[in-house]
């Protein structure tokens, strides 16, 4: 394996760095012990890069656990016991694991532990935008948000130094466009050796939180976060710039746009005209530091996305403190939704100031095609919620779950009408289930029934619900790419991990109406619908086919066959209008087949036999 620079650049090398790669390298500079997660966009690359760089098992240890809970008291546990550890997830995935963090808050972790919490302000892959800065104010964790990808190495190296100082949980927060920027990287150095664990002291009357220890632990939290205050206070990463004309006019500004601020500046020319306090430790947020940029300011603008946490502490601060500063925040062009943009500050200071800018706002090319987000061709999902609307079509409902196949809810498959959360399309199947007494068909990933899945279907059996549950196991974490799950194959798996059945686990449970089959095989498919159709209780159908992109990259399964159109006509009409798969076009008015993104599943031969063929790829 060729050296990789995360692993062994040097001090003082510059690096060009995805900011979720330069956390690794900062993660790294800390001399990080113990590295967990549950895989979510945008936090996927972190622990995947710990897992391709090859580090494990000399510098640090890295797991891919089953859900962020899982993560969470794993990568807890390693900090109790004195190692520095990182556990990694996207924002909604703190929710899973928000249970052992804001205890583990009051217990304190003498090792060390940093949360990385990627948000997704704008949806970019994700079913809200939740603002993960208010779990540092409700779990009181100390909180840094990196604004470039030199700030993400740094920052984290900083968390880790903190969590240790104050035996605290501290959060990393970061955001899509955060977490997926380049840029340069200049180095520090790497600890020549393992660094120091912290001896573990058996203490229960601190590490075990019944309520008369929670009650002392809780006042130790807060003494606690007064030094992360203080902390904050001296923090560079908390800094004022005042213009030499010493202007009247304050920003207050954190996370990302502050990248936005210093673009709508420059731009604008408007550098003079402000001066700016910018926050990347932001919680406990440094009350003197503001206090004392709102006394030299007549008016001040504050400037976050999301919630309006920070305008909303300013103003509690100014009040509190009897400043007389006017503070303006959200509003106008500023809101609680999506993300900001250079542009849209552009707008928002002009209007600030009392005047207008020509900004250019690049409007769609009102002539393209909409392209939504589809499933791949070849995709096994498809040839499932096929089989599934030709046996049950709009007499069932359909649940579905967080994964690639919740593009199901797509025409013409429109196999999902409903969602919560990782996990929901089995108990909350059943819910609706049991609320409507309709026959409900519930769709759930492999890696998806691992992460919460298993709880959901014991609940059903337990308590006797009439559900069919279906399995799409394609034998990988698929959506975020392809990284390990407990039910892969186990010569995928290698030695650090043992592969688990699922068809075992659900028996094990107490399901005895199970059916596996070959998600291709249309007729073995629809066989077992039906079967299942008349049939009351827990029904749970297994399919199985790998992933087409995971076939082709890693189990080096060729596409050495590849669909034509042999006959036009209804029957071509039909296939392409009920499976609509993408590798299907037409040219010159006809029905044809892109052999460039055809896999060669089979499956519309066994749709419309004497519309198409197999032909060998030449």
């Amino acid at each position: 394996m060729s050296a990789n620079p995360l692993l062994e650049g040097k001090q003082g090398e510059r690096h060009l760095l995805l900011s979720n790669e330069a956390i690794v390298r900062g993660a790294l500079e800390a001399g990080v012990h113990v590295v967990t997660c549950y895989p979510g966009t945008p936090s996927s690359e972190v622990p995947d890069t710990f897992y391709k760089i090859g580090g494990a098992g000399t510098r640090y240890y890295m797991q891919y656990s089953v859900n962020e809970k899982v993560a969470m008291e794993v990568a807890c546990g390693a900090a109790l016991s004195g190692a520095m550890a990182l556990v990694t997830m996207k924002h909604v995935g703190l929710n899973v694991a928000a249970d052992p963090l804001f205890t583990t808050a009051y217990t304190g972790l003498p090792g060390g532990l940093v949360v990385l919490s990627a948000d997704d302000p704008g949806f970019h892959s994700s079913q809200n935008e939740q603002d993960n800065r208010n779990y540092a104010r409700a779990a009181s964790l100390p909180c840094f948000e990196p604004a470039t990808a030199q700030e993400a190495k740094d920052m984290t190296k900083e968390a880790f130094r903190v969590a240790r100082e104050l035996e605290q949980p501290v959060l990393l927060r970061t955001t899509t466009r955060v977490s997926h920027m380049r840029g340069a990287v200049v180095f520090g150095a790497l600890p020549d050796a393992e660094q120091p664990k912290v001896p573990f002291e058996r203490n229960p009357r601190r590490f075990v939180p019944v309520p008369a220890v929670s009650r002392l632990r809780h006042i130790a939290l807060e003494q606690q976060m007064a030094k992360a205050q203080a902390i904050s206070e001296a923090s560079p990463y908390n800094r004022v710039t005042v213009p030499a004309s010493c202007p009247a006019d304050g920003v207050i500004v954190s996370g990302a746009s502050r990248n936005y601020l210093a673009d709508a500046l420059m731009a604008e020319g408007w550098e003079e005209k402000v001066r700016v306090l910018e926050l990347g430790m932001t919680w406990p947020l440094p009350d003197e530091k503001i206090a004392a940029f709102l006394k030299d300011c007549r008016r001040v603008l504050v400037l976050e996305e999301n919630d309006p946490l920070l305008e909303t502490y300013v103003r509690a601060l100014a009040q509190k403190r009897g400043i007389a500063c006017e503070i303006a925040g959200k509003g106008g062009v500023l809101t609680i939704q999506n993300e900001y943009s250079t542009t849209l500050l552009r707008q928002a200071l002009a209007a600030w100031f009392g005047g207008s800018c020509e900004v250019a706002v690049n409007e769609p090319e009102p002539n393209l095609p909409g392209r939504p987000p589809n499933l791949c061709a070849g995709c096994s999902h498809r040839a499932v919620f096929y089989a599934a609307r030709q046996v049950f079509g709009d007499d069932v409902y359909y649940s579905s779950d967080i994964g690639c196949y919740t593009l199901g809810m797509l025409p013409p498959l429109r196999c999902a009408d409903f969602l919560f959360c990782m996990g929901s399309s089995v108990s909350g199947g059943s819910g609706f289930a049991i609320g409507s007494g309709k026959t409900v068909v519930g769709f759930i990933g492999d890696s998806t029934f691992f992460h919460s899945g298993m709880t959901g279907l014991a609940n059903a059996v337990f308590n006797k619900v009439d559900i069919i549950v279906v399995i799409l196991d394609n034998g990988t974490t698929a959506m975020t790419g392809h990284q390990p799950n407990p039910g892969m194959r186990q010569d995928m798996l290698g030695d650090l991990c043992a592969h688990l059945d699922i068809e075992s686990i659900v028996r094990g449970f107490g399901v005895e109406q199970i059916k596996k089959v070959k998600a291709f095989s249309l007729k073995s498919v629809v066989k077992a619908f039906e079967e299942f159709k008349g049939m009351k209780g827990v029904r749970v159908l297994i399919s199985e086919e790998p992933c087409a992109l995971y076939a082709r990259r890693r189990l080096k399964m060729g596409m050495e066959r590849y669909a034509v159109v042999s006959q036009q006509g209804d029957d071509a009409k039909r296939c392409f209008e009920t499976f609509a798969c993408p590798a299907f076009c037409r040219r010159n008015g006809e029905y044809a087949v892109d052999d460039t993104l055809c896999t060669g599943c089979g499956m519309c031969l066994q749709i419309a036999p004497k519309a198409f063929k197999l032909v060998k790829r030449g």
